[in-house]
């Protein structure tokens, strides 16, 4: 959330809600999708937004490492995107990364989370994690990953994968779930769906 001194005209304050986006996976990544998640995190940073996922290893360590990295590049006067129209981050103030733990312990969150929120729900925070979201994007993963595209679709969330499962078109209800080549077109997929997603 960024806060706006113009607030138009009557000296109020106006809020203006960033772009949230959950960055799914595997908890046990290869090297191909932590790289991809790395980029994700790194790119949707740089556009602004802020990233949600489970909080644990993997996939979901490596798209909060990239994120907080591009981070610490923004508030040391890098550039963000320029359609994000966003100032250098202040990174004593800004969260960029959200974890939804399975469990009760906010220690168990990798290191690279900002914010841990733990549940104690097990596999069902899955729910939680999609419903906070605008958009999300899945690199790779298993069962849980599953679990939470479609949990997703059924919540009219548009899912962007990244070698993840496949979905036949024939079977989906609606066209929720896209296909990206690479991490760059999944980054551009989510934000537009984030940016127009009425929550």
């Amino acid at each position: 959330m960024t806060v706006s001194g113009d607030g138009g005209g009557d000296g109020g304050v106006r809020v203006v809600a960033r772009p949230h986006v959950a960055v799914i996976g595997a908890s046990q990544a290869g090297p191909v999708e932590s790289a991809l998640a790395f980029t994700v995190g790194d790119l949707l940073v740089r556009a602004g937004a802020v990233i949600v996922c489970g909080g644990g290893g993997g996939v979901m360590e490596a798209a909060c490492r990239g994120a907080q990295l591009a981070a610490e590049g923004l508030s040391r006067g890098g550039h963000p995107e320029p359609e994000s129209g966003r100032a250098p981050l202040d990174r004593a103030a800004e969260i960029v990364t959200i974890g939804i733990l399975p469990g009760l312990d906010r220690a168990a969150a990798n290191p690279y989370v900002d914010v841990a929120i733990p549940t104690g729900m097990g596999e069902l925070r899955n729910g939680l994690i999609v419903r906070a979201v605008d958009a999300v994007v899945a690199v790779g993963g298993a069962y849980g990953t599953l679990s939470e595209i479609a949990l997703a679709l059924r919540a009219g969330k548009r899912v962007v994968g990244l070698q993840t499962w496949e979905l036949s078109p024939e079977q989906l209800p609606d066209d929720g779930f896209v296909v990206a080549a690479e991490a760059e077109e999944a980054v551009a997929i989510a934000l537009d769906a984030a940016r127009s997603a009425k929550l």
